[in-house]
């Protein structure tokens, strides 16, 4: 209807050029939107508004103009002209409840499209340190980066999904400190466990593991402990990998999966930290100073130049991001989507610089970033801390076992990921219509329940008999659910354009509200055959865009509840 609306205008703006009442080289961007209260149609535009400068003219004048140059279409009721200068448009009852139709017709395709044109588009998320659990600010980083990537696949991309792996620096290193202590029996409590130790009690269960000699598999090696107390190389290669297989369980257990992980460590392996360093040099961005080497980011818009090599010779940790974003780049990812969180802010402008400082034709603002903010879980109104298994974090199985994988993917993802977020585990575990998956998934068992009645009455659901009698959805409460229905396509690429899951998260709850409402005003099991097919189509409509919509967020479709 939106698109109906939009090549009307089109027509009309062309008709009142050939009138000279519009100049010829004119070509205005055409806004159609929905409107929020349905007095006043289905559909708005600003249209004369935005030309009545360029034509000259008042613009309500110039939106009467418009109207009277739209062409014939059995697709719109009547027109009104409001306020300044809006066109307000009423769809036919009968083309509005096409979109049944239609979605019946697509079935799962319903809502997808191929903007994309198969453009590659790499998305990197989570992204967690190999040194424990993944905790709940990884678990919204999951949920939001796997959302983005069914919303862009559903768009028509090629995307690849990647983790990349620090397996390198300090963080690692204090980590084998840590499981060594532990393999020789020390606790947190002991004066000689290491500054910077991990306490989980992760770390036993390595230790154990690794004196009981086990083989671990994560998803590119397989590691068998030496059971030596003193090898902490050894040490180190175990716990990385059993920590990675933690967080391969942890992501399947969330429905996580990824297509490339990518090792912090190969890029020293592969010297491409050093051949990062050599295209820097080269290119005559760095300097030398008080014994360390500096990229003159300042050059790229950071506001202070930053250490590439420290005194010690050893390198910073951004140099590596940039060797990284590098790779990435030459692997023909134009388009690369990074999902992290908020205390990644500060890196964003010295990795874009560094990518700039490269002059190997990487673009201004390259790669794109998602920052997700912080996460506060709370029980009974009060914050939950500590996690046994972590030590000090919740961790996203804890919340998985508490109230399972949909309600917890569904809670991280629903909000804007720049906004902070408070996971309240007591209205993700209710069976009431305040817990928003809830309330959507009911909506879907509810169709499929009216069906099931349907049948049990010896009344199956005619198609042809529903179809061609979908005008009679003409209640106030059956066309705010059309009018719904109707938008979810451009809901979905919106959502994928502008990087925003939390879009369809929140269209699913409108359109549950539209069909509860309904679903409560007028009734669907009237003895009338075609009124009641007609009715139950609308809800398999439904039941079937909420379902392709549950699936972009990674959350099922339940038949009953």
């Amino acid at each position: 209807m939106k698109d109906t609306i939009v090549s009307l205008l089109e027509g009309a703006v062309t008709a009142l050029k050939h009138q000279g009442v519009l100049p010829n080289d004119l070509q205005p961007t055409i806004k159609v939107d929905p409107t929020k209260d349905k007095a006043h149609g289905d559909y708005a535009t600003n249209l004369a508004l935005m030309l009545a400068k360029p034509a000259g003219k008042n613009p309500r004048e110039l939106a009467n103009a418009l109207v009277a140059a739209l062409p014939e279409s059995d697709a719109i009721q009547k027109t009104e002209i409001a306020g300044p200068g809006f066109i307000n448009f009423f769809a036919a009852a009968d083309a509005a409840a096409q979109i049944v139709a239609q979605v019946l017709d697509c079935g799962d395709t319903f809502g997808r499209s191929m903007v994309g044109k198969g453009e590659k588009v790499q998305v990197e998320f989570v992204s967690a340190n190999p040194t424990g659990p993944l905790h709940v600010g990884h678990g919204r980083g999951a949920a939001i980066g796997d959302c983005l990537c069914r919303l862009l696949e559903a768009t028509g991309f090629d995307v690849t999904r990647e983790f990349y792996y620090n397996d390198a620096g300090a963080q690692i290193a204090n980590l084998a400190r840590s499981v060594q202590a532990r393999v020789k029996g020390l606790g947190p409590d002991d004066d000689s466990w290491p500054e910077d130790g991990y306490r989980g009690e992760y770390i036993v269960d390595v230790a154990n593991d690794y004196l009981a000699g086990k083989t671990v598999s994560a998803d590119d090696r397989e590691v068998t402990a030496k059971k030596d107390p003193d090898d902490l190389d050894a040490i180190q290669d175990f716990a990385v990998a059993w920590l990675r297989r933690e967080q391969d369980l942890d992501l399947k257990a969330f429905g996580v999966e990824f297509d490339v992980y990518f090792l912090e460590s190969s890029l020293y392996e592969d010297g491409k930290v050093d051949a990062t360093v050599e295209k820097l040099v080269k290119a005559g961005h760095t300097y030398e100073e008080d014994g360390a080497m500096w990229l003159r980011t300042t050059d790229f818009g950071d506001d202070k130049d930053r250490v590439m090599r420290k005194q010690d010779g050893g390198y910073t940790y951004f140099l590596p991001d940039v060797a990284y974003h590098l790779d990435k780049w030459q692997r023909g990812f134009k388009t690369v989507i990074n999902e992290q969180g908020a205390d990644h802010h500060s890196t964003v402008t010295r990795v874009r610089a560094g990518l700039q400082a490269l002059e190997v034709g990487i673009p201004k603002g390259w790669p794109d970033y998602v920052l997700h903010q912080m996460v506060m879980v709370t029980r009974s109104g009060v914050e939950v801390k500590l996690s046994k298994r972590a030590g000090s974090y919740v961790t996203v199985r804890d919340l998985i076992d508490e109230v399972g994988r949909d309600a917890t993917r569904f809670f991280l993802a629903a909000r804007r990921a720049d906004s902070q977020l408070t996971f309240d585990i007591d209205l993700a575990r209710s069976q009431s219509n305040d817990n928003p998956v809830y309330y959507i998934q009911y909506a879907h068992a509810r169709v499929c329940s009216m069906l099931r009645k349907a049948q049990d009455a010896d009344q199956p659901f005619d198609h042809a008999l529903a179809l061609a009698n979908l005008a009679l959805l003409d209640s106030d409460q059956e066309k705010a659910v059309l009018n719904r229905l109707a938008r979810f396509p451009e809901v979905v690429e919106t959502a994928a354009r502008n990087r925003e899951p939390q879009q369809v998260a929140q269209y699913l709850l409108d359109l549950s509200g539209d069909f509860h409402t309904c679903y409560n005003a007028v009734k669907v099991m009237v003895d009338d055959d075609t009124l009641r097919n007609t009715r139950l189509a609308l809800g398999l409509a439904t039941r079937q865009v909420l379902r392709n919509g549950l699936d972009l967020m990674g959350v099922s479709a339940p038949e009953e509840m």
